[in-house]
């Protein structure tokens, strides 16, 4: 009888004493997350304007993150993900569905651009010339363009559109990042090979641009793209206007 009851009572001890610890710990990533949210607020994200002619473009001011990626890589997928929203970015089965420059409010006193897709193989030349003007100005002139995301299917990475895109980023000294999207598509072993295959190739490209993996399915790759993000946005606030 004193065994039965003594050995509940012993548990309940072991219970209370693993409380705290359990705790404790969920702490930091909790602060974590505030920071981030109050750096890059994506869930705050909503529509400003729509520009189909860089002369339309509203006047510079807060730090802009802008999206670029192939048709069909999920880019509105990744948007819509990060922000957590449904339909913030229209998403197509159709490639090249969207072709103006969308702007996004943030709460924190930036933007999130969405850029239009680019590479569907349909579309007549003068669309695609159109994307290259418009696309093409924007990344090279916009004083408060923070750095551009690009997105490439991880199943398809560095494309020759893609690599043009990255040619005009370096010219124009545009920090950027790349999302490796439907990275669940691939196997674990696959997902690394590629991604180490993509940053060894970026170095040489363009020194300086980060990549990582990305799921949009799974929600795999968003806590790490939303803190580059907020160190993004960060470093324009405090670096001075391009040109002075």
């Amino acid at each position: 009888m004193r065994t039965r009851i003594q050995e509940p009572r012993s548990e309940t001890k072991e219970k209370r004493k693993a409380k705290p610890r359990d705790f404790t710990v969920a702490k930091p990533r909790a602060a974590t997350a505030v920071r981030d949210d109050a750096a890059f607020p994506l869930a705050k994200a909503t529509y400003a304007l729509s520009v189909h002619d860089p002369r339309e473009l509203p006047p510079p001011g807060a730090p802009e993150i802008a999206f670029a990626g192939r048709s069909n890589a999920g880019k509105s997928s990744a948007i819509n993900t990060l922000a957590g929203r449904r339909r913030l970015a229209f998403v197509s089965k159709t490639p090249g569905r969207t072709q103006l420059i969308n702007f996004f409010t943030l709460g924190g006193g930036s933007y999130l651009v969405d850029l239009p897709g680019y590479g569907y193989a349909s579309a007549p030349h003068a669309v695609r010339d159109h994307w290259k003007h418009l696309v093409g100005t924007y990344i090279t002139e916009r004083t408060s363009l923070a750095a551009v995301v690009i997105v490439m299917d991880s199943r398809h990475p560095l494309t020759e559109l893609d690599l043009t895109l990255i040619e005009w980023l370096r010219a124009a000294q545009r920090p950027a990042h790349v999302l490796l999207t439907k990275a669940d598509k691939l196997s674990k072993q696959a997902q690394q090979v590629t991604l180490g295959k993509v940053r060894r190739e970026l170095a040489t490209l363009y020194p300086g641009a980060t990549v990582q993996l990305f799921s949009s399915l799974k929600r795999e790759g968003v806590e790490e793209a939303a803190g580059v993000l907020s160190r993004m946005v960060a470093g324009k606030n405090k670096a001075p206007p391009k040109g002075e």
